[in-house]
């Protein structure tokens, strides 16, 4: 009796130490690849991350979750003739999912011609969305 004790404690704790740790998953928003002009995707820049400023970076890596991203666009296009005070950052929200990578941008709405301040030439968009291994790096408590 005593060994069927010891062997079941024993697998216990050998699940226990095979359990996920939820504090690393994580997935990761990118902004740092040039998207397929010619597809009407150019690169957008992260301005603020739910609702507080950020230092523009190539990657985000967070926890699962919901985010709120406000970008502003970088579309070189000559058909883009708006005003440039039309040319304000939008908000889009990103549901991430652990171990996947979303690729943002900005989506160039060539449909008809963008004048004056008109900002609906174009919207934030995840444009690309890959399986990725992430592993978050925990900071020491004195830089988080």
């Amino acid at each position: 009796m005593r060994k069927l004790i010891l062997m079941i404690a024993a697998l216990t704790l050998v699940g226990c130490a095979s359990a996920p740790d939820d504090e690393n998953l994580c997935g990761t928003v990118s902004g740092y690849l040039e998207p397929a002009k010619d597809q009407g995707l150019y690169r957008a820049v992260v301005t603020h991350l739910d609702g507080k400023p950020v230092i523009s970076k190539p990657n985000y890596q967070l926890a699962p979750g919901e985010y709120q991203f406000t970008v502003a666009e970088l579309i070189s296009d000559p058909a883009v003739k708006v005003k440039l005070a039309a040319r304000t950052p939008k908000q889009f929200v990103i549901n991430v999912e652990a171990n996947e990578r979303y690729h943002i941008g900005a989506q160039f709405n060539a449909g008809k011609i963008y004048r004056g301040m008109d900002d609906s030439y174009w919207q934030p968009v995840v444009w690309q969305q890959e399986s990725y291994d992430c592993e978050r790096v925990k900071l020491p408590a004195s830089n988080q």
